[in-house]
């Protein structure tokens, strides 16, 4: 069953969408529409059972994304909180990377190996208008990169590791 909010919103799919392949504009200010759009992004995400979602995957070119945060236990995805993050921007990467599996609702059907950096630091504006900064590793720091491409049009299919292919494939 389709939910009141996908009727509402068209995802956006496949790499030659104009809106995915535009850069998104910064946010200048924050109003009650800003804060209804990243409420309804919330929840199309847990609705989806989504990980994060960036604003131009619903037809919005603007600099905003909402991500969940994972749990480092045993059951890694334990979900611990989202975020949503304004004019998101990556200050900090370590040299070390992964290679993560990784999947895109606006690519459907297209899972792939894509190398990332371990850790990130991350700053962005809050929904209340306050300077943040997170630091994060391994699968949140996988999602927090998968969504921010989104804002500079970069689909993971973008970066899918070559190398990795040709090893799995063997």
């Amino acid at each position: 069953m389709i939910s009141q909010l996908s009727k509402f919103y068209t995802i956006q799919t496949w790499a030659n969408n104009p809106i995915l392949r535009t850069k998104s504009k910064e946010i200048k200010k924050i109003d009650k529409d800003l804060v209804d759009l990243a409420n309804d992004m919330i929840d199309l995400m847990y609705e989806h059972d989504w990980v994060g979602l960036a604003a131009p995957q619903i037809g919005e070119n603007i600099r905003m994304i909402a991500v969940t945060s994972r749990k480092e236990t045993k059951k890694w995805s334990e979900l611990a909180s989202e975020t949503v993050m304004i004019n998101p921007v990556i200050t900090e990467k370590s040299k070390e990377t992964v290679i993560w599996k990784e999947a895109c609702l606006s690519i459907p059907d297209v899972i792939w190996y894509v190398k990332r950096h371990k850790n990130i630091t991350v700053e962005y504006t809050s929904l209340d208008w306050h300077k943040k900064s997170k630091k994060l590793k391994d699968y949140n720091a996988v999602i927090i990169q998968h969504e921010i491409d989104h804002l500079d049009w970069i689909l993971f299919i973008d970066k899918i590791e070559k190398n990795y292919r040709e090893k799995s494939e063997k």
